[in-house]
């Protein structure tokens, strides 16, 4: 079993509910971990991964991080098929002022 790293992965997206959120992107951190074995030739290629989650949260302009995480994840699973968890974390860090707030999901396979 490997596990795949991608942390601090910087992107504007749209994502949020209120008014605000709705009319300039902001920025969002992702972090990822893919367990997953490896077949032959087969290998998940991370630059492929990062490239994924970044041109999601652009083009999707979430209303609710969950539903990002969501449909992440799905596209990835569907895209390397020995994907046995990820781990997807979306973060928010300029939304409050006084802190970074986060939504975390792990789907195992």
């Amino acid at each position: 079993m490997y596990t795949i790293h991608i942390e601090n992965l910087k992107t504007e997206a749209i994502i949020g509910i209120l008014d605000f959120e709705r009319e300039k992107p902001q920025q969002i951190i992702a972090e990822c971990s893919i367990d997953y074995t490896r077949e032959g030739e087969k290998f998940i290629d991370y630059a492929v991964v990062a490239r994924m989650i970044e041109e999601m949260l652009r083009e999707g302009q979430y209303f609710l991080i969950e539903d990002a995480l969501d449909e992440i994840i799905l596209a990835i699973k569907d895209t390397f098929f020995t994907v046995k968890s990820i781990t997807l974390k979306l973060s928010k860090p300029e939304i409050l002022s006084n802190c970074t707030v986060s939504v975390k999901k792990t789907i195992n396979y």
